[in-house]
């Protein structure tokens, strides 16, 4: 490759093209499976539709910031199963990533001249885009079950969203540096999605939990995903909880910064497995 050429792909006009193209690939992708999209929403609507609606009489939910008055169970949960979305859309993003990084497209972006971290932030923005997608498409649904928020409400939860798919993207990210197969990379997908959801405030107040078990309480307040459900409960109130953004905001740091070093062909995770060296 020419310098001349070379300038022109690392050009800022170069670097948007790039980014664009990978986040309309992740788009289509997204978009041309079906499958994806319609599990990414039953999952979610068989908790709000059958779950909740069950539990409705059972599980009583006293006044709890941020609601003003006593609230159905299907809208305390509604918060826990958005962030269950961007759970299950980061790990799956990252599924795929373990395919592209071997024999997909990704393995051919990653010899490219740009940086490996920019690649990277391409593809985890990507995979915010699409969970953002999903999120909007299962409150509309919610919304049309009487699963009602401020209009406030549903415009502060983008940018927490934003944060929380970070979050979650740059776990899943990390975690698909640890496995070069498809295969040992899905079986490890439910040993890290039910024991952060149900131990976190998804499905029950955290002072219920303190009552019932005080050691899964404090296990509740270890778990980032907890603060990334308050998080979306407080904004979909129009609120921001600043104690649950600043330690989702933290979390997706430290995940990020161990993901980009993980994928460092020359001294993470991908170089001690013996993958091939990559051009940085």
């Amino acid at each position: 490759m020419s310098v001349r050429k070379r300038t022109s792909l690392l050009s800022p006009g170069g670097y948007a093209t790039c980014f664009a193209g990978i986040v309309w690939r992740e788009a289509l992708r997204f978009f041309s499976q079906k499958g994806r999209f319609l599990s990414a929403l039953v999952r979610p609507l068989v908790w709000l539709f059958i779950f909740a609606a069950g539990f409705r009489s059972v599980l009583g939910v006293s006044i709890i910031p941020p609601y003003e008055t006593y609230v159905l169970y299907e809208v305390y949960v509604t918060p826990g199963l958005v962030a269950m979305i961007q759970l299950f859309n980061g790990l799956q993003s990252s599924l795929s990533m373990v395919y592209d990084r071997e024999v997909g497209a990704m393995r051919i972006m990653l010899v490219s001249p740009y940086p490996r971290w920019f690649l990277l932030l391409s593809k985890l923005s990507a995979g915010v885009f699409t969970s953002i997608l999903q999120v909007y498409a299962f409150l509309f649904v919610a919304y049309l079950w009487e699963v009602e928020a401020p209009l406030i409400g549903y415009l502060a939860l983008l940018p927490v969203l934003v944060l929380t798919g970070l979050m979650f993207g740059s776990m899943g990210l990390l975690l698909s540096s640890l496995f070069r197969q498809l295969e040992n990379f899905a079986s490890v997908m439910n040993f890290v999605i039910f024991p952060m959801f149900f131990a976190s405030s998804a499905l029950y107040p955290l002072w219920r939990i303190q009552e019932s078990s005080p050691l899964l309480y404090e296990l509740c307040r270890l778990n980032p995903f907890t603060y990334a459900v308050e998080a979306i409960r407080f904004a979909l109130y129009g609120q921001f909880d600043m104690t649950s953004l600043a330690i989702v905001a933290g979390v997706a740091v430290a995940f990020l910064i161990m993901s980009l070093f993980a994928y460092n062909p020359s001294k993470g995770l991908i170089a001690r497995r013996g993958a091939p060296a990559m051009a940085d």
